[in-house]
């Protein structure tokens, strides 16, 4: 409560959510800080901006008067999206790769892929569009598009 008083772009509603969450422009980021000290940097574009903005959120708070001590930065996920500019035939996805995907249109339009190496999980949609989550390094995603399309050219709508 005593942050959310003493700044801008921050909302503090513990009947909603447990912690305060702090929003910058430049890096556009979004912050949820804990009781615990704990700060979550979420929305940035790349790594770099992730840690910026981390920085910016730790001195923000220092600027509040808490002992901050910045430690232990790790990027934990990474979140990509891309177009393959083609359709893809989902159910026949769906039957080929059953042990690694699930589908079910009437819950969620997109198929779960579930990747073993690199472990990721793919979003893949009808439309083309595949969204990439759960990475930790770059190198993953770059990984597991390499690996997935060929996969998915070959469920290609014709």
């Amino acid at each position: 409560m005593y942050i959310n008083v003493r700044t801008r772009n921050s909302e503090y509603n513990p009947a909603r959510f447990t912690g305060l969450v702090m929003r910058i422009q430049n890096p556009r980021a979004t912050a949820l800080i804990f009781r615990s000290g704990k700060l979550v940097c979420t929305g940035a574009r790349n790594e770099e901006e992730s840690l910026l903005a981390t920085k910016k959120f730790a001195r923000i708070i220092q600027k509040l008067g808490f002992p901050v001590k910045f430690t232990s930065f790790t990027i934990q996920n990474i979140v990509a999206t891309c177009d393959l500019k083609f359709p893809i035939k989902l159910e026949s996805l769906n039957q080929k790769h059953g042990q690694f995907s699930s589908y079910e249109p009437e819950l969620y339009p997109g198929l779960t892929y579930r990747m073993l190496k690199p472990r990721v999980v793919l979003l893949i949609f009808v439309n083309g569009k595949v969204v990439i989550t759960g990475a930790k390094k770059r190198k993953d995603l770059h990984e597991a598009l390499f690996y997935i399309y060929p996969i998915l050219k070959s469920f290609r709508k014709q």
